[in-house]
């Protein structure tokens, strides 16, 4: 049973957050890989398989952002169950915020904004962060709206993707850029 069969009937109650641990690294990278990538990204919205092939992210990257002086990797989960993440690192009165993936089963039902407000008010709360901040691969222009409708602008401010490093997948398309998105956060 993958992940998204596990959370589509299993994920019925209060999502919960807890940091990560080295023991949801492989966990983590199946939830992460089934949002965005593969046939199974396809049943959510957020699936980048038409963009870029090959991995999202590997139990190494995952390792990195748990092992993170400056960096959480919070898990949401529901029954017990994985159904969620999102990395948070402190970069001075910044937070970015990264690795976000929900179940594509639970995509479209509302987790994902109690998921960034859960991730806004730690980052104020545990570092004093006066503004979140992420990167968006620019032609994804549903996902950017998504974060507009939460508060978040487009800054124009692109770098380039890395291509040749199949790490980060591999791509389908020749004008891929990552934009930065910033919202201030309230006191």
């Amino acid at each position: 049973m993958d992940t998204a069969e596990t959370a589509s009937r299993t994920a019925t109650g209060a999502p919960t957050f807890r940091d990560a641990t080295d023991a949801d690294v492989d966990a983590l990278v199946a939830l992460i890989e089934s949002a965005y990538r593969g046939d199974s990204s396809r049943t959510g919205w957020t699936t980048e398989a038409d963009i870029l092939h090959g991995q999202r992210t590997d139990p190494e990257g995952v390792r990195a952002v748990i092992a993170g002086p400056d960096s959480r990797l919070l898990v949401v989960e529901r029954d017990g169950e994985p159904v969620a993440c999102c990395q948070l690192e402190h970069r001075g009165e910044s937070a970015y915020f990264g690795m976000f993936a929900v179940s594509p089963a639970l995509q479209g039902a509302g987790l994902g904004k109690v998921i960034i407000a859960e991730a806004e008010r730690t980052a104020r709360a545990q570092w004093g962060a006066r503004q979140m901040q992420m990167t968006v691969i620019s032609v994804r222009e549903d996902l950017i709206a998504w974060y507009e409708r939460r508060g978040y602008r487009r800054t124009g401010e692109m770098t380039p993707f890395p291509y040749g490093d199949e790490r980060f997948g591999i791509p389908q398309r020749d004008d891929l850029q990552f934009e930065l998105l910033v919202k201030p956060l309230g006191d």
